[in-house]
């Protein structure tokens, strides 16, 4: 008898709480209903309803997560090319200019490169519409279309007096996976992963196959700034180097339908090689599923620095006229049962910002043979390096364009450059670089600058500045910064990113990641760890542990969350 009310009481409960929120969701639609009809015959000036309601719908989606997106019928194609990596089109990166789109880098062996498209390249008219100051996804648009049909781009190239037509047949493009996979090191394997797209797991197999059978006794896998994609292909790359009927991951969700496990189901390719992956801040989603299982699995060792943190799964739902809604439906869990989520969007502060999971609900989990991991967002690498990051001048030198034009302006003067790996910035490229800024109103500001300017402002409402005016003025001398005598300190840093520009415009992608492996001190790590067996060894067994829980805090990391 007790059992029965006791379930009378539930059902009931549920029941209650069902029509609640049935009641909630209707009175909210006609009140949503009747202000947006108030408004559109009321307001002053002419509305446009559709941009009323995407603002709305945008507005409302964002108060969930960054993730949860509608996708408007103008924007499927974009959306497909996402989870497919193919799209019809002439194949090329473009970027702004001032007031054009230029051409940023040709895909080898693209329309747009056997048509002769070059980096550099401004595009004035795309069959015959002008497209001054237009948006590079405008021009985009324009440039793509169905394989087989043509666009006729006017391009004015610097060096050429006059502008340049030309006639490009599109194609269907598709966009590697794995663009550079080859042997750095006598026998140690390389293969850069920077998407999971269709067939990424096939690519990762095929590499790897290919890297045996040229000898490679080690294996690494460079997940850096790879921002995942497909979680069926995540699955199929850990295959790659994990047995058959082995759980990768789990998804947990409110519906019975979000809540599945993914096993391994192929035949690996290699089980025994020694494995380790690299990751970033910029490592994300279904790369940091792989490089989550492999750690938790205890297949390979994990160097670089904490992952993005990003463990939310979206599915794709079908709308009316030819729109979706890509919602998130789920969190995913690796082997050891963490979830690897670092931002709750779940419990927002009162200012509607949100925040990282805190420390105190951090838990332990342990990897296959008992190593101990944590939740609480990313993954922690098993070997931690730091991130290297760039000087004011030099991001202002890439942000700003002068090291794009640059690079146009040196392959004009110069029909061909050593291999990637033998390529270097000599004396005299350099100083020509540094004679080509002499041209340009070129400065720029040092944080330790901008925080100064902030502190005078502050010092002048309240008053303070006037008495300690002296002061103020002897430390900006002394904070301000040098432009020619920075362009020495950090040349070495500035060099990097105008060999890569310029290394890009002759040998296109894959001699930017070889000309960089050359010069990467994580990849040097990398190599040392592999090739010391014991301590390989000792950090997979768990002999020899460099993580603690400390490492997982929040509090300590070393990127700001940009939502």
């Amino acid at each position: 008898m007790k059992k029965g009310f006791v379930a009378l009481v539930f059902i009931f409960i549920f029941f209650t709480s069902f029509v609640d929120n049935e009641f909630k969701i209707s009175k909210s639609l006609d009140i949503f209903f009747n202000l947006f009809k108030e408004v559109n015959y009321n307001y002053v000036d002419d509305v446009d309803p559709e941009k009323m309601i995407k603002s709305a719908i945008d507005g409302m989606l964002k108060s969930l997560d960054p993730y949860t997106t509608f996708i408007p019928e103008s924007e499927l194609e974009d959306f497909r090319f996402q989870t497919t990596g193919q799209y019809g089109g002439i194949g090329a990166l473009i970027r702004k200019l001032d007031d054009y789109v230029v051409i940023a880098e040709p895909y080898k062996n693209s329309p747009a490169a056997k048509a002769g498209l070059k980096a550099g390249d401004k595009i004035v008219e795309v069959d015959g519409k002008n497209a001054l100051r237009k948006d590079v996804s405008d021009v985009s648009e324009s440039l793509k279309g169905t394989p087989g049909t043509t666009v006729e781009v006017l391009i004015e190239r610097p060096g050429v007096e006059k502008p340049l037509k030309i006639k490009i047949l599109r194609e269907k493009i598709t966009i590697p996976n794995v663009p550079y996979y080859g042997i750095i090191h006598d026998s140690i394997g390389y293969i850069r992963l920077t998407n999971f797209t269709t067939d990424a797991g096939k690519e990762v197999a095929e590499a790897t196959n290919s890297l045996k059978k040229r000898h490679a006794r080690y294996i690494i896998l460079d997940l850096r700034n790879n921002p995942g994609g497909l979680l069926s292909e995540a699955v199929e790359v850990v295959n790659c180097f994990i047995p058959a009927n082995q759980l990768v991951v789990f998804t947990k969700g409110k519906i019975k339908e979000a809540c599945k496990q993914y096993f391994t189901v192929n035949d690996p390719v290699d089980t025994i090689i020694p494995l380790a992956v690299l990751v970033n801040r910029g490592t994300a989603s279904a790369a940091e599923i792989v490089a989550g299982s492999l750690q938790d699995l205890d297949r390979a060792i994990i160097i670089g620095q904490r992952t993005f943190g990003k463990g939310l799964v979206q599915s794709t739902r079908p709308l009316s006229y030819n729109t979706q809604l890509k919602v998130t439906t789920a969190k995913y869990y690796i082997p050891s049962g963490r979830c690897i989520q670092a931002v709750d969007y779940s419990h927002r502060n009162e200012d509607g910002s949100v925040g990282y999971i805190p420390d105190s609900l951090i838990k332990e989990f342990h990897t296959k043979v008992g190593r101990k991991v944590y939740d609480g967002g990313g993954i922690v690498p098993d070997i931690k390096t730091n991130y290297e990051r760039l000087s004011d001048l030099a991001f202002n030198l890439y942000t700003k364009n002068y090291i794009f034009n640059y690079a146009t302006l040196f392959v004009q003067k110069n029909n061909s450059i050593p291999l990637p790996e033998k390529f270097q910035i000599n004396d005299y490229i350099y100083n020509d670089f540094i004679d080509f800024l002499k041209n340009k109103d070129f400065d720029y500001k040092t944080k330790t600058e901008e925080h100064f300017n902030n502190l005078v402002n502050i010092a002048q409402k309240e008053k303070y500045f006037d008495i300690a005016e002296n002061e103020f003025k002897a430390l900006k001398d002394k904070i301000k910064h040098d432009k020619q005598k920075d362009l020495i300190t950090f040349r070495p840093e500035i060099e990097k990113i105008i060999a890569d520009e310029i290394i890009g415009r002759y040998y296109f992608q894959e001699g930017k990641i070889r000309y960089n492996i050359a010069y990467d001190k994580e990849i040097d790590t990398t190599i040392q760890v592999l090739c010391n067996k014991t301590k390989y060894l000792n950090i997979l067994s768990g002999k020899e542990n460099n993580v603690s829980q400390k490492d997982y805090s929040n509090e300590n990391s070393d990127s700001e969350f940009d939502e």
